[in-house]
């Protein structure tokens, strides 16, 4: 059988890494030591692998994610093989954890070394008018994989007040601690507003992930959390 779609670039990736990108659109992770991934979250796989619903692990993680809108549904990936993953045809990222961490919008994220800490943190000055906006946290060492709606931009915020809209940041170095801003006044609240009304001020040692697509304000009734809800 002959076809361009089988030329080399379409084939499994081989490699020695543990996580890999098999392309710009989808995550492969050979396992031995646990993966957690968002769940839906698996197209492949090759091997023994199973599947598990991760829970939060302490009380107080429990009542982040029942309250949380960003709520992020996480299953535990185990065995011996390869497993591929992708979220919506979205451009995957890997970054490697030095000891350091990244803050993650829900939507975005898409799955980190098991051995890495993870909790869910409320933004500052996020109340019930801006949704809530919680963000999960991942920390230690290890690699976190996540997806971005078209290509991203990475600003640093060290060098001067950086704004990004809410519904397009897909994450920050955890260091930082983004303020909530809005930027609408009397006069144009008046005329019907402009669209943008809140945004994320950063400033500081740090950087900030922007992609290039705006996410709709979760829901009322919660969901929006992992898989590009």
């Amino acid at each position: 059988m002959q076809s361009n779609l089988f030329e080399q670039a379409n084939m499994e990736v081989q490699t020695n890494q543990r996580f890999a990108l098999q392309n710009s659109q989808m995550l492969r992770v050979s396992l031995g030591p646990d993966v957690l991934a968002v769940k839906g979250s698996m197209v492949a796989y090759q091997g023994q692998i199973e599947f598990q619903h991760e829970g939060a692990g302490s009380v107080g993680k429990l009542l982040k994610k029942m309250i949380a809108q960003d709520d992020v549904p996480l299953m535990r990936v185990r065995g011996q093989g390869e497993v591929f993953f992708a979220a919506a045809g979205g451009y995957v990222y890997l970054m490697d954890l030095g000891g350091e961490g990244i803050s993650i919008n829900g939507r975005n994220l898409l799955a980190f070394d098991a051995a890495l800490g993870w909790d869910i943190h409320r933004v500052q000055g996020a109340g019930m008018m801006t949704g809530g906006m919680f963000n999960t946290v991942v920390h230690g060492q290890g690699t976190v994989a996540l997806a971005s709606v078209g290509r991203p931009v990475v600003l640093d915020c060290a060098q001067q007040p950086t704004y990004v809209d809410m519904n397009s940041c897909v994450g920050w170095s955890a260091n930082l601690v983004p303020q909530l801003v809005n930027s609408m006044n009397v006069r144009s609240l008046l005329r019907g507003g402009t669209g943008e009304a809140y945004q994320y001020a950063f400033h500081g040692p740090g950087f900030v992930i922007v992609q290039a697509f705006e996410w709709s304000p979760p829901s009322s009734s919660g969901g929006g959390g992992g898989l590009f809800g």
